[in-house]
């Protein structure tokens, strides 16, 4: 049944949810890997997101943030003070006090430092740029701020020219009455107590010994705590002391003034600078949320707008917080459904529902969730809990009666887009009634639109799902050998209590045991071994699942070994080709260097033309020999230069500079000259050939060495040739069947290389099948230089399935 989704409401979690889930821990969390307090007050009070955009863009932007901590780099959020307070009494005309001017320089500076490496990103972080950027304009007042405080925190004097102006004269003052106190205790040397000035009540005074003050003249403001000395100010110095009294009032007035007028700038940009707190709060609360992301191994998931969860390796956060391994469980729950999860005891069931109820709470607070890739987490308005003992005395309440109350209020909220998690639903109170008050709660719930999870241990429950769509089972599982819970949970299948099994299992007696059994009614009996069959069949599946996920796994492994040792080995044998290139141009330009020597050594002799065009040729002979064997094509031509393999048109007017063919050297090549005997001087990289006319080509298209004959008509059998009946033996036959067709190209090419010279006639067995594999192997024949013909083999040797060839 479809309903309407309304809009969010602004808070998803009452005060009963809060506590059932624990969400405050999750806050508490998140405020511990802040950066400094301003962003804690925010993580400890996150709010929710109160229409569904917001709450992706709060996604977005903590998944940007999460993007940027993994490439080694995080939010310049800074260590900024809470200055809440601050703002507060300056926007009520307050002067503030120093230390809080300081604080909210830091917070300016801070902002422009976040300001500006958004900027620099904005395009990476469009998301964090548009929520957190700040106004410009402040990096006057933070310059302001910062220039009006020394390192130390005291006010600087260049805060005001006033200021400067009043230090100095209280400084040269203080220099004067100094060096005046100096004289007079070399003077009175005889009744100082000690040479030192120091201060008391606020005036400048000198340590005297109280039997001789009567011989000093001053004023005595007090005494050390034996009474041996008096503190007196000298007379001659009291005039001094009043005019540093002035001055320092005059100091301080100046240095209220200057607060003041600081005071003011703020309270002018105040709402630019609130901006600013909250942009910084905020930064520091996403690069905390990418912080917990990347400690927990939580997951952005896909967001909906429909009410449903469909969480894949789900994990508690909390029990992730707590433990070094938490055991995932695949969790789904829709709107106007209920899954119903059960299971033995300390199985895992509470904390399966308190995973669905965390994943939402945190989607609409802009947090990833503990879970795989491919979850999918809706929006949802509201989620509302019963787990755990309401039970109070103050109020009268038992708790079955304060679990029914609670039950009142979830059935009042529910509606749709309502996640409703129940524990133990309907329990402590008559087993019959309870069963047929919780059926009653759950079917109401789904009328209502609730997507419902509830754990129970009533076998009506488990039932639900075998008539009504509405309800899914679900349980946890619990290893009957080694009596634990395996705390995973499983969907569609429902669980055993397995009360008496593990009562069984920690000794209780027999006989009881067998008393508990006839107390079974029969319905109770064959439901348990329904659930125990479906149980011990899906163990089966999971089992044959795992090994079929181990041999994929084996034969991905074992794949791509044998891919790199593929790609090893071609490397290898390039390698080995280009080395047999390189020799073979070596050889030829050696071949070439001794064609200058002979000619030079025969014009040095006066030999005629003849004898060099001889050596020229023999030379030639050479170079050509060398080609043919097909090792320097790969030199010259490359992997991809041509192979001769379509046929090729005659050459007409032959040019110097033209491109033409060299069957010969099966590359194309340039013509250096054209001789009046008719032959033609061609120049391939570094080779240079002297062929006839005749056998100069276009270089297009490609040649073809002597084509098969035309295919036969369907039915009929090719004749043998009447001059030859070849006989296939061990030696002459080659066997490709089973083969994939470039495997056995290459063993057809490796078969007709080793044959040539040894035998005239060989036999290549493909066999039939979809004929690709004899296309493939006869093309490859037609390009073959080595073949002088070939055909099928007649009937009673195979016919189409074998290729008789005939070699050069």
């Amino acid at each position: 049944m479809q309903h309407p989704r309304p809009e969010l409401r602004s808070d998803p979690c009452p005060a009963k949810t809060r506590a059932d889930l624990e969400w405050d821990r999750v806050l508490s969390a998140l405020a511990a890997r802040c950066a400094g307090p301003l962003g804690r007050g925010l993580a400890r009070a996150l709010p929710f997101a109160e229409t569904r955009d917001e709450a992706r863009q709060w996604l977005e932007q903590a998944a940007e943030a999460s993007r940027l901590l993994a490439q080694g780099r995080a939010l310049p959020a800074g260590d900024v003070d809470d200055v809440g307070e601050s703002l507060e009494r300056a926007r009520a005309g307050g002067v503030l006090a120093p230390a809080d001017l300081r604080s909210i320089g830091r917070l300016l500076g801070a902002a422009r430092a976040l300001r500006r490496f958004l900027a620099s990103r904005r395009a990476e972080l469009p998301r964090l740029f548009d929520a957190c950027s700040t106004d410009p304009t402040l990096d006057e007042l933070a310059d302001e701020m910062a220039g009006s405080f020394d390192a130390d925190g005291t006010l600087a004097d260049h805060a005001s020219p006033r200021l400067r102006e009043l230090r100095g004269e209280w400084q040269a003052a203080r220099q004067r009455m100094l060096a005046r106190m100096e004289e007079l205790m070399n003077r009175y040397e005889g009744v100082v107590q000690d040479r030192f000035v120091t201060e008391r009540e606020g005036r400048w005074v000198l340590p005297v010994r109280s039997d001789a003050h009567e011989r000093f003249p001053g004023i005595v403001h007090t005494t050390s705590a034996s009474g041996a000395t008096l503190f007196v100010e000298p007379r001659a110095v009291i005039p001094m002391g009043n005019r540093l009294k002035v001055l320092e009032a005059d100091v301080r007035r100046e240095e209220e003034a200057v607060y003041a007028r600081l005071t003011a700038l703020i309270a002018d940009a105040l709402p630019s600078v609130t901006a600013a707190m909250l942009a910084l709060a905020l930064a520091d609360v996403r690069r905390a949320t990418a912080t917990l992301a990347l400690d927990l191994a939580l997951v952005f998931p896909e967001i909906v707008d429909e009410a449903r969860i469909e969480l894949k390796r789900a994990r508690h956060p909390l029990l992730a917080l707590d433990l070094a391994r938490v055991v995932p469980s695949d969790l789904s729950v829709s709107a106007g459904r209920a899954v119903v999860v059960s299971g033995p005891n300390a199985g895992g069931k509470t904390v399966a529902l308190k995973t669905l109820g965390l994943a939402a709470l945190m989607v609409r607070a802009g947090m990833p969730v503990a879970c795989a890739d491919g979850s999918i987490v809706g929006l949802m308005d509201v989620v509302l809990t019963d787990v755990g003992d309401d039970q109070s005395l103050q109020k009268n309440l038992s708790t079955f009666s304060a679990h029914v109350k609670n039950l009142g209020e979830v059935l009042q909220d529910t509606s749709p887009g309502a996640l409703v998690l129940l524990d133990e639903l309907a329990g402590g109170t008559d087993p019959r009634e309870g069963e047929a008050l919780a059926a009653a709660v759950l079917d109401s719930l789904c009328e209502r639109g609730g997507a419902v999870a509830a754990t129970t241990h009533y076998e009506g429950l488990k039932a639900l799902a075998l008539g009504d769509p509405r309800f899914v089972n679900a349980s946890v599982g619990f290893d009957l050998a080694t009596m634990t819970p395996t705390f995973e949970l499983v969907m569609g299948v429902p669980g055993q209590s397995s009360a008496l099994a593990v009562a069984r299992r920690f000794g209780l007696p027999s006989t009881v045991l067998e008393r508990a059994e006839r107390f079974l009614t029969r319905e109770d009996q064959s439901f348990e071994a329904l659930v125990k069959r479906l149980h011990d069949e899906r163990a089966a599946l999971e089992l044959a699942r795992h090994a079929a996920e181990r041999e994929a796994a084996e034969s991905a492994a074992l794949r791509a070994r044998l891919a790199d040792e593929l790609e090893a080995a071609k490397a290898r044998e390039k390698q080995v080709l280009s080395e047999q290139g390189a020799d073979l141009l070596e050889r030829l330009r050696r071949a070439r260097d001794e064609l200058r020597e002979a000619r030079a050594t025969l014009r040095s002799k006066k030999a005629d033309a003849s004898a060099v065009r001889d050596a020229e040729r023999a030379i030639e002979r050479v170079a050509g020999e060398v080609a043919m064997g097909g090792a320097l094509e790969a030199v010259v031509t490359g992997p991809s230069g041509q192979d001769g393999q379509e046929e090729r048109a005659p050459v007409g007017d032959l040019r110097r500079g033209m491109r033409v063919w060299v069957p010969r050297l099966r590359a194309e090549a340039d013509v250096v000259d054209v001789r009046a005997d008719g032959s033609v001087r061609v120049a391939a990289g570094p080779l240079k050939l002297t062929v006839a006319r005749a056998e100069i080509r276009a270089p297009s298209p490609r040649e073809l060495a002597p084509a098969a004959p035309a295919p036969r008509p369907a039915g009929r059998a090719p004749a043998p040739a009447p001059e030859e009946s070849p006989i296939p033996t061990s030696d002459n036959t080659c066997d490709l069947r089973g083969l994939r067709v470039d495997d056995g190209v290459g063993m057809a090419t490796t078969f007709l290389d080793r044959a040539v010279g040894s035998q005239s006639v060989v036999f290549l067995v493909h066999g039939h099948g979809t004929g690709a594999l004899r296309e493939a192997v006869r093309e490859e024949l037609s390009r073959s230089r080595y073949v002088a013909r070939f055909r099928a083999a007649p009937p009673d040797q195979g016919g189409e399935g074998v290729t008789v060839v005939w070699l050069a």
